[in-house]
């Protein structure tokens, strides 16, 4: 079958109801790329980093040792496997922010940040410096969580630093040597001094923390947060908003808050502007009950608590199923289309619900929202579900 004949069959199916493409027929033929776009500004930086995710070592999940990870922590330089990268999530940005290694854009920038953080032999011969024997690293198979308490002990409270690492002095001696610093040798003593003190003081505090974690015991209430089964993730990208509401005296400084489960992330702010545009992606992972996509805006405020702006949530349930279907190969061909979303209990929250659309490879629906519980506001939002394959 040629593939212009594909693109008209794929055309007559527009409509087609999840179910009937639940049902395709497994004849039909696959036509996907998974070639990069060789258009894409970031086409020779994701070649850069599929290069180093060959090194070996990087062929490996850092945590658990799964084949393939194609998510990599872009501040740790770890790349790790989907169930891994969900649990990495859970622990905030503050520690590991995770980007996928094929959906996300990249840069040359951000390749050669990764590339010198030397990859997972690097990051375990830092994190895992010294694993008790009764500790035991996680395997692909293993729980959730099993996966998260390691993970936790290993980059949170660091249990296992190398001791090499937090003794390491912040200050080169050949730089305070330097002429353009003008240091006199007074100074000199005193910055590599005050350098000592702090690595000293810092190693202990670490010991100490680390042997606090070992004699307290966990707290259940606290330590489950993150200890949740992931099927895939969902890449929302906040386009654009219109008429949002006043909160200061003549405009706001909306942005958007996104919550799935126990997980947050947030656009960046626009100040004042009633109609701003984002264009702004953001990653979340999906619990295996999936729960409904929260959507808030809020006014950024500097001296007072933010300002309520509207709320949406949307039922991501048909495109995670999408995904699946996608997944186990019972959705083919380069264009498909599924059924709206059932009206109901989100009947007066979207104002176009959107189809879901199957275009090479990918699940996407286009959403727009009509804000409740304000006087005006819509947001317009993109999401593609991407399945645990990816």
């Amino acid at each position: 079958m040629s593939a212009k004949k594909e693109r008209t069959d794929a055309d007559h199916l527009s409509g087609t109801s999840l179910s009937d493409l639940l049902n395709l027929d497994d004849d039909d033929e696959q036509y996907y790329s998974d070639e990069l776009d060789e258009q894409s500004p970031s086409a020779s930086a994701k070649r850069k980093l599929a290069s180093f995710l060959s090194v070996s070592g990087n062929d490996l999940c850092a945590d658990c040792g799964s084949p393939n990870p194609k998510w990599v922590s872009a501040n740790l330089g770890a790349f790790l496997c989907i169930k891994c990268s969900g649990v990495h999530r859970s622990i905030g940005v503050h520690i590991s922010k995770i980007l996928s290694v094929n959906l996300d854009e990249w840069t040359e920038e951000d390749v050669d940040n990764v590339i010198k953080l030397g990859g997972n032999a690097a990051v375990n011969w830092k994190y895992e410096h010294s694993v008790p024997d009764d500790c035991r690293k996680p395997l692909p198979d293993s729980s959730i969580d099993d996966r998260t308490n390691f993970i936790k002990r290993k980059y949170v409270m660091q249990q296992f630093f190398n001791p090499d690492e937090q003794l390491s002095c912040p200050f080169t001696p050949g730089a305070l040597h330097c002429s353009s610093t003008g240091l006199n040798s007074v100074v000199e003593k005193k910055y590599l001094n005050s350098a000592r003190l702090h690595s000293f003081g810092q190693a202990f505090l670490n010991s100490r923390k680390r042997k606090d974690a070992e004699l307290k015991p966990a707290n259940k209430s606290n330590s489950t947060a993150g200890m949740v089964e992931f099927v895939g993730c969902i890449k929302v990208n906040v386009v654009s908003g219109t008429n949002l509401v006043i909160r200061d005296m003549r405009s706001s400084d909306p942005y958007v808050m996104l919550s799935l489960g126990s997980q947050s992330v947030k656009t960046r702010v626009i100040k004042n502007n009633l109609n701003p545009v984002w264009n702004e992606k953001l990653m979340l992972s999906i619990p295996h009950d999936v729960p409904p996509l929260k959507v808030n805006v809020f006014d950024k405020d500097k001296f007072s608590t933010d300002d309520y702006m509207g709320e949406a949530d949307i039922d991501i349930r048909p495109l995670v199923s999408a995904a699946k279907a996608l997944e186990n190969g019972n959705a083919k061909g380069p264009s498909k289309q599924l059924e709206k979303m059932d009206e109901g209990k989100d009947k007066n929250t979207h104002v176009d619900n959107g189809t879901i659309t199957v275009t090479e490879g990918k699940a996407t629906q286009d959403i727009a929202l009509k804000l409740q519980n304000v006087e005006s506001g819509e947001l317009q939002i993109q999401i593609e579900c991407v399945a645990l394959t990816q």
